[in-house]
């Protein structure tokens, strides 16, 4: 197939991509660079430095792409809410403008990468597909949003099929068969694990461990980590499950969850730092449990983790780690 994907130089959007191009599809893609990095790109996709909004200039109706993998937009929770102007118009008006573009060129699939924290519980239950949406802060808004957005699209044209996956906590690193290596570096740094690792490699003077005392085995909160290479496999998955006229979503977790406490130790065994850890009170929204139930990919996808052990989660993204800042 030919394919467009947007932000593919970032973290998983990179290795969406060359997961894409080993699979034998044709492989284009659209980023502006602010957040992603040429490095990460395929040496065989064709390459269009752009912003969203500009889509229409590629996906024109006589390129002939047969689908879109979008990934583009902006992330970063904290900077939601401090500035959510952006990311309505890095988020929703660059969606918007993408799905006019997929449907004046007809294109019949989409891939939409979608979040899990836009869900709610009761701190303790796994989110299952059919869980309450009541995001907490602008970024996660704007992903349900474009989920909305993209279920109106598909019921109104029948043409376009697509699947919004909604991720828990990304991780990891991947070494493509071009010998890219693939891993998470955001600036600021906001994800547990490669803040751990930037503790342990010596690029922070200590970590900040929120909350001791939540209703867990340890005190700390329990999250879900998924490898960014199975993540990647689900992808492709989905591209071949979608069917015209209908929106799924799919959970994307490992389903059982690692306490902060289980990373941190798990972090200083894989390095070997013991680094100075300091004790904070919980952060004000941030809930015991976060995990998925991921059930409906597995059945209807034929989807699995494939590397869901903590340990090796930690090895490779640590491998990335010390590749990024050798020398400094």
């Amino acid at each position: 197939m030919k394919l467009l994907v947007t932000g593919g130089a970032g973290y998983i959007g990179s290795v969406v991509a060359h997961k894409l191009v080993t699979a034998g599809h044709e492989v284009e893609i659209i980023d502006n660079l602010s957040t992603g990095f040429a490095a990460n790109l395929p040496t065989s996709a064709r390459f269009h430095r752009m912003s969203i909004h500009q889509a229409a200039d590629i996906l024109t109706p006589a390129a002939g792409f047969d689908g879109v993998l979008h990934f583009a937009g902006s992330i970063e929770v904290a900077e939601s809410v401090g500035n959510p102007d952006k990311y309505w118009a890095n988020n929703i008006e660059g969606s918007l403008a993408l799905l006019r573009a997929i449907r004046a060129a007809g294109v019949p699939r989409l891939i939409f990468s979608s979040t899990g924290s836009m869900y709610t519980g009761d701190g303790k239950t796994a989110f299952d597909e059919t869980a309450e949406v009541r995001p907490k802060n602008p970024y996660a808004a704007t992903k349900a949003t474009v989920d909305q957005l993209i279920n109106g699209e598909c019921g109104a044209s029948q043409v376009l099929g697509a699947a919004s996956l909604r991720y828990f906590n990304a991780c990891g690193s991947v070494l493509t068969a071009d010998g890219t290596h693939l891993g998470e570096r955001h600036d600021p740094e906001s994800h547990l694990i490669p803040i751990l690792l930037q503790a342990a490699g010596g690029q922070r003077p200590e970590f900040t461990l929120f909350g001791t005392d939540y209703e867990t085995r340890d005190g700390t909160c329990i999250r879900d980590y998924i490898h960014v290479a199975d993540l990647a496999s689900a992808h492709l998955l989905a591209l071949d499950a979608i069917a015209p006229g209908r929106h799924e979503i799919y959970n994307l977790g490992n389903g059982a969850g690692h306490t902060n406490r289980e990373v941190l130790d798990t972090v200083r065994k894989v390095t070997g730092s013991n680094f100075p850890v300091r004790l904070a009170e919980r952060r004000p929204g941030d809930p015991a449990v976060c995990i998925a139930a991921s059930d409906k990919a597995h059945q209807e996808l034929g989807w699995k983790p494939d590397h869901a052990d903590l340990d090796t989660i930690v090895s490779d993204a640590w491998r990335f780690h010390r590749e990024l800042y050798a020398g400094s």
